[in-house]
C-alpha cells in the first residue's frame, strides 16, 4: 500500500559525454526519468512507500525502464502496458558557460500520450494512499492524456487523497495559451501547487507587476516578487499552500537554490544553497518529494519546505534524473552538513 501515488510519462534519456554536442557523440549515457517518476523514486528514497502510474509499451525499452524503476522499491504493479505506442527518449547536451544545456526530445506517439479515460482503476490506486502527485507535462501529452489527469485529480479527491501539482510548463510541448486553457480548469481539485515565478507568468498571465493594490505594503511585496506571485495564486484558486522555488544561475555550473511556501497566510522560508552542479535534471522534482516527505512526517509547512530545498541540492551534485540522497545525508543537511571527506 502506497503512501504516495504519483502519474507520469517516463522517458529513456541518453546524454552525450564529456561536454560533447550530439552530433560528435560516438556513444551515450543511459539513465531514466520523467518528472512524476522522480518524485515517486525521492519519497522512496527519504522512506515512504511510493507507486508510480503510467503506460508503458510491451517491449524491451518498456522493460528495461520499469526494471529500473522496480530497482528503487516503488510500486509499478498499477502500471498499464500497451502494444501499441513507444516509450519516448530524450537528449541532453551539457554545456558550459557561455553555451547552455540543452533538451532534445523525440517523444511523439508515445504509449502514454494513448492513454484513455478508465484504463486505470483510480479507486484501487487510491486506497489507502495519503498524497497524489502530478505536474503540467501530463495534460501536454495528449487531449486523453489532459483526461485521464483530471479524471485522477477527481478520484484522488473524491478519496480525500491530499493533491500536489507541479506546474511544470514546458513550451515545446504545448503553447501558453493551450496550458492555461487545459489547467485552469484542473486546479479546483489541486491542494498544494508548486511552480516557479516564470512559469506562473507563463500558463496563469499572474506576476508580481500586476499584482491589484499600492502604496508602501504593494511595494515591499513587490520587493520580493515571488512571494507577491505566492499570493496572488493562492487568491485565485483557493490553494491550501503555493511552493515556488528559486534558482539564480550566474553560470551553467554555479548555481543558488532555494524555496518559498505560503500557507494559512504566512511564508516559510529556508536557506539559500550554493550548489557545484553535477546535473540539475530532475532538481525540482526532488524538492517536490522532499516537500511531500517533510510534510507526511512532520506536518509542518516548515519542515516541508526545508526537506524540500535540502533534498532537491542534494540531488544537483549527482547524475541522472534521479535522487540517490539518503534520509540520513537529507537530515545532516540541514544541522549543516560539513564539505570534509567524510571517512
Amino acid at each position: 500500500m502506497a503512501d504516495v501515488v504519483t502519474f507520469g510519462e517516463a522517458m529513456i534519456r541518453l546524454s552525450a559525454p564529456h561536454f560533447q554536442r550530439l552530433e560528435q557523440a560516438v556513444s551515450l549515457d543511459l539513465q531514466v526519468g520523467g518528472g512524476e517518476l522522480n518524485v515517486a523514486v525521492g519519497v522512496q528514497r527519504l522512506g515512504l512507500e511510493s507507486a508510480w502510474i503510467s503506460r508503458l509499451p510491451q517491449n524491451a525499452l518498456g522493460r528495461l525502464l520499469e526494471n529500473r524503476v522496480k530497482q528503487t522499491g516503488v510500486d509499478t504493479s498499477r502500471v498499464a502496458w500497451s502494444k501499441e505506442g513507444r516509450l519516448g527518449l530524450y537528449f541532453v547536451e551539457f554545456g558550459a558557460a557561455p553555451r547552455p544545456s540543452s533538451v532534445l526530445y523525440d517523444r511523439a506517439h508515445s504509449a502514454i500520450s494513448a492513454i484513455q479515460p478508465g484504463e486505470i482503476d483510480w479507486k484501487k490506486v487510491f486506497d489507502g494512499a495519503r498524497w497524489f502527485h502530478t505536474s503540467g507535462i501530463t495534460p501536454a501529452l495528449s487531449d486523453s492524456a489532459a483526461a485521464v489527469t483530471r479524471e485522477a485529480l477527481q478520484a484522488a479527491r473524491h478519496a480525500g487523497v491530499k493533491v500536489s501539482y507541479d506546474l511544470n510548463y514546458r513550451g515545446k510541448l504545448w503553447s501558453p495559451s493551450q496550458a492555461q486553457s487545459v489547467q485552469e480548469p484542473l486546479m479546483e481539485y489541486v491542494d498544494v501547487l508548486i511552480t516557479t515565478e516564470e512559469d506562473t507568468d507563463v500558463v496563469f498571465k499572474i506576476k508580481a507587476a500586476e499584482s491589484p493594490g499600492g502604496g508602501k505594503a504593494f511595494q515591499e511585496v513587490a520587493a520580493e516578487p515571488y512571494k507577491a506571485v505566492a499570493k496572488r495564486l493562492q487568491e485565485k484558486f483557493g490553494f491550501q499552500a503555493v511552493a515556488i522555488t528559486l534558482r539564480e544561475n550566474p553560470l551553467v555550473w554555479r548555481n543558488t537554490w532555494t524555496a518559498i511556501i505560503y500557507a494559512d497566510g504566512t511564508f516559510y522560508d529556508d536557506v539559500k544553497y550554493d550548489l557545484e552542479i553535477v546535473d540539475r535534471i530532475g532538481g525540482g522534482d526532488s524538492f517536490s518529494a522532499g516537500f511531500i516527505y517533510g510534510y507526511l512526517v512532520h506536518q509542518s509547512y516548515s519542515a516541508a519546505v526545508k526537506y524540500g530545498n535540502a533534498f532537491s541540492a542534494l540531488k544537483q551534485t549527482q547524475p541522472g534524473d534521479f535522487n540517490w540522497a539518503t534520509l540520513a545525508e537529507t537530515e545532516q543537511l540541514l544541522k549543516g552538513a560539513s564539505l570534509r571527506v567524510a571517512r
